[in-house]
């Protein structure tokens, strides 16, 4: 059989531990989850683990681990989300958090198993035990959870016993529940002295409770059928009677279980077993469990919607705002409303007080994905730029109190609209909105982007004109000053030029000379 699920986290340590006596690995929880961390001092019912993680109200009412790849269950989808909802009396605190996998039959009790109902444990006894153990110290199949037994050496009425035996138990460690085999090697025996077995729990009053009780006839006086039979009696009543270990199990040295559902409308219930055949009635262990019904979660798309909205106006860690935002009940987000509609059975968010939070920046159109929202107010706050239009999609709003920010631009038509059908809108102490009765009329409306588009155009025209003035500039300056320099070599040029042609006349008049001493050179020599 493939080795079940199993994460394990030390809450508060830095690094990864292994405790003791069993060497069980444990994961720190440096990256899960927020809170302070501090030096614990582990009790005999908790993991030997010497950090803890609390969480102080200054980090806001809730704060949750979210762990994903958990398997699908009856109570999970593939993420696992715990928090803690401070409540003003002390700060929550952690020492370590188990998600382990069970069989998905496991601790079946009828009607509405595996539908929105969570067993949470009150408590488990091992009768007649010395010493509080967990699986891994029975040394328990892993599919059974590592669940805790307390040790019950008594039920307190002074004349019960402890039997015990060293002999193998059949019928454990068996699907789907996997209990221990040491679990039915010890248990406690009524007397001569007082034949009734009765122990009493203190539980909540008005609750449904899965009582689950363990057998295994260990007596090695006890031999065959009808030799130990006793009713069993929950707040005096008969629930199981008649009841043969022996016949019921199929002989000695093999386990048994027993359930049944109870209701408790009293502060206590109390366990009484009852002899009619024989003197002694023998029990082994005792588990309670409390059966909650799940609460319905808000529509994932408004979840997302609070977390975006969240992120994006950057709220102070004080709101909190971790985990679901409608649930438990009792425990909704601050400035969130919330609503159970029946048609889908999930929460929905009706209403968003964030007002007078020191808010700052623009309106988030994550706002509009909240398509239930009835009523709105962000008064107060340091929101500036124009209201989305996409908030006119909001067709269930009603109530919208913006007063107090910064904001400008024209209210969308859609919620101007609204308010000639009895809407209750508030824009005042925003100097700049315009549009409906009660505030200015707007003039020629341009969008951001066209503001954007004029700008950017105006600082691309005044580059080109001051590019063109500059060459301008130096062309006409390289002409003013040539002309200067023409100016002062003019009586130097024309000097130059009278010299030239005299030069050239002379030059001319020496080659008409040697040209007629040419011609005439031939007559002389004759």
């Amino acid at each position: 059989m493939q080795a079940p699920y199993a994460l394990r986290i030390s809450c508060g340590a830095r690094d990864d531990v292994h405790s003791s006596p069993t060497n069980t690995f444990w994961i720190k929880d440096f990256a899960y989850t927020g809170g302070i961390p501090a030096n614990a001092t582990p009790r005999v019912s908790s993991p030997s683990l010497n950090t803890l993680r609390y969480f102080p109200l200054s980090e806001g009412p809730e704060n949750c681990y979210g762990i994903n790849r958990v398997p699908h269950g009856h109570y999970v989808d593939g993420t696992a989300s715990l928090c803690f909802h401070s409540t003003g009396h002390g700060d929550p605190a952690i020492l370590a958090i188990e998600i382990l996998q069970i069989d998905n039959r496991a601790y079946y009790f009828g009607n509405g198993y595996g539908q929105g109902t969570i067993l949470r444990t009150d408590r488990r006894l091992s009768c007649g035990a010395k010493d509080p153990k967990f699986g891994a110290d029975y040394s328990a199949d892993r599919w059974g959870g590592d669940r805790f037994w307390n040790s019950l050496p008594t039920f307190g009425q002074n004349s019960d016993q402890v039997i015990s035996t060293k002999s193998s138990i059949k019928q454990t460690s068996q699907s789907p529940n996997f209990y221990p085999e040491a679990l039915y090697q010890t248990a406690l025996i009524s007397t001569d002295t007082q034949p009734d077995l009765a122990y009493t729990m203190e539980v909540e009053p008005n609750r449904n409770y899965s009582l689950w009780l363990h057998f295994a006839e260990i007596d090695p006086s006890v031999i065959g059928a009808g030799q130990r039979v006793f009713d069993i009696l929950l707040n005096g009543d008969i629930t199981f009677p008649d009841v043969d270990i022996f016949s019921m199990a199929g002989g000695v040295n093999t386990a048994h279980v027993l359930n049944t559902t109870v209701v408790v409308s009293g502060r206590s219930l109390t366990i009484t077993l009852h002899p009619t055949k024989g003197n002694h009635a023998l029990i082994n262990a005792i588990e309670l469990l409390e059966l909650v019904l799940a609460e319905s979660k808000t529509l994932p798309d408004e979840i997302k919607a609070l977390q975006k909205l969240k992120s994006t106006l950057g709220l102070p860690l004080r709101l909190g705002w971790n985990g679901d935002p409608c649930v438990p009940e009792q425990h909704p987000w601050s400035g969130i409303d919330c609503q159970y509609d029946r048609s889908i059975r999930k929460h929905v968010i009706d209403g968003l007080g964030l007002d007078n939070q020191g808010l700052k920046g623009f309106l988030p159109n994550d706002i509009s994905r909240l398509h239930h929202l009835q009523s709105m107010d962000l008064s107060f706050n340091s929101f500036n730029g124009s209201i989305p239009e996409s908030l006119g999609q909001l067709t269930s709003l009603r109530i919208l109190d913006l007063n107090g920010n910064s904001l400008s631009g024209k209210v969308p038509a859609a919620l101007g609209g609204r308010l000639l059908h009895g809407a209750s809108f508030n824009f005042t102490d925003n100097s700049g909105l315009c549009g409906i009765p009660g505030l200015p009329q707007c003039g020629p409306h341009l969008s951001a982007g066209a503001k954007v588009g004029i700008a950017l155009g105006a600082c691309v025209a005044f580059l080109l004109i001051a590019t063109c003035l500059t060459c301008w500039w130096k062309r006409r300056q390289n002409i003013l000053r040539a002309q200067r320099i023409a100016a002062r070599d003019a009586p130097y040029a024309k000097a130059r030029t009278q010299f030239n042609r005299e030069v050239q006349m002379g030059r001319h008049h020496s080659q008409e000379h040697a040209r007629t001493a040419a011609e005439n050179g031939p007559s002389l020599l004759a």
